[in-house]
């Protein structure tokens, strides 16, 4: 404890009106790292009282985040996991880890990933070079049986993996198991393949699930009412979960810090915006290129029933506990 000890001038940093104790800076550093901030050092010997230690610092920043754990406690939110998060092993363990804490304080999430760069790798082995048109994947016969192995059977078991080492209870699944979610053919499957829609969702195996406190780990892909598999964006899946469940919010990981009213100025994010705002902002042009299925993906979630929306920067460590426990956020919230 430093309170009445006597200390040397060297260990404080002192201007002529006032004398300045070291104090943890939380929007520095993350609370759940023990951080000692450096010293300066001056001259003469004085007799000081510091109130504050970074131990204490982090149990306030803890007794702060009470009304949003008193908020969300026992209610489900889908987080979306994708783009740097997903490349990132240091960005990734950061989301394993906000996600397995979520869960421990009484939070109920559910994880829909998706896994472009790990399609690519492993069609690009078996020397198939990878087909977009206008963002969508090009996905023939082949193409989907790599998709299938790669996201149901070494993305999602991965992750799995992931959660259960950091301490939760993870459950892997894609859109067959249970018939959680069915799929239908894309408009444009006379283009893209066997890319699809999501036809119907049937929660009912997931609600046991989050119930007893296991965490959902779902890939985008799932069969139509035939057995066909099809690709699904896995923005649309969670949108889509989320609506089915009811859930309290959505959570989008981009690799952007939302969205921008100048698309050119990164300093130009709009923290929230209700839904009204968003479709007048793609009226003129401020939200454009991918941005676009992914406001429609929020504004349709909310139209059924989900409460906020957030699109977030996934590049930022700890940014679902950002988003989810302080006014200040990581990204756009949307509302109704």
């Amino acid at each position: 404890m430093l309170a009445q000890k006597s200390l040397g001038i060297s260990n404080l940093s002192i201007s002529n009106k006032s004398l300045k104790c070291p104090i943890y800076d939380p929007s520095r550093c993350s609370p759940f790292i023990n951080v000692r901030p450096p010293i300066k050092k001056t001259c003469a010997p004085l007799r000081v009282t510091c109130s504050s230690s970074p131990a204490q610092s982090r149990v306030d920043i803890l007794s702060e985040s009470l009304p949003y754990l008193q908020k969300f406690r026992g209610k489900t939110i889908v987080v979306k996991y994708g783009g740097a998060a997903m490349k990132s092993e240091s960005l990734q363990a950061s989301v394993i880890n906000d996600l397995v804490l979520l869960s421990c304080v009484g939070i109920r999430p559910i994880f829909v990933h998706g896994g472009g760069p790990e399609i690519n790798l492993w069609l690009d082995k078996i020397g198939i070079k990878p087909e977009f048109l206008n963002g969508h994947r090009v996905t023939n016969a082949t193409t989907m049986e790599v998709v299938t192995m790669v996201l149901v059977g070494k993305v999602n078991k991965h992750l799995v993996s992931l959660i259960n080492k950091a301490g939760a209870t993870a459950v892997g699944m894609c859109g067959m198991d249970g018939r959680l979610f069915t799929a239908r053919p894309s408009p444009r499957a006379a283009e893209l393949g066997f890319v699809g829609e999501v036809a119907n969702v049937d929660p009912s195996i997931l609600r046991p699930l989050v119930e007893n406190n296991h965490i959902p780990v779902i890939s985008s892909v799932a069969t139509d009412e035939k057995g066909q598999s099809y690709n699904i964006n896995a923005d649309t899946v969670a949108g889509e979960l989320a609506a089915a469940l009811g859930a309290e919010k959505l959570i989008l990981l981009t690799d952007v810090s939302g969205i921008l009213e100048d698309k050119n100025d990164p300093g130009s994010l709009v923290k929230e915006i209700n839904i009204a705002g968003v479709k007048k902002m793609v009226e003129e042009g401020k939200i454009a290129g991918g941005m676009i299925p992914k406001v429609n993906c929020c504004i349709r979630s909310l139209a059924q029933g989900v409460r906020t929306a957030s699109i977030i920067d996934g590049r930022l460590q700890h940014s679902l506990l950002l988003e989810i426990l302080t006014d200040e956020g990581a990204g756009t919230m949307i509302t109704g």
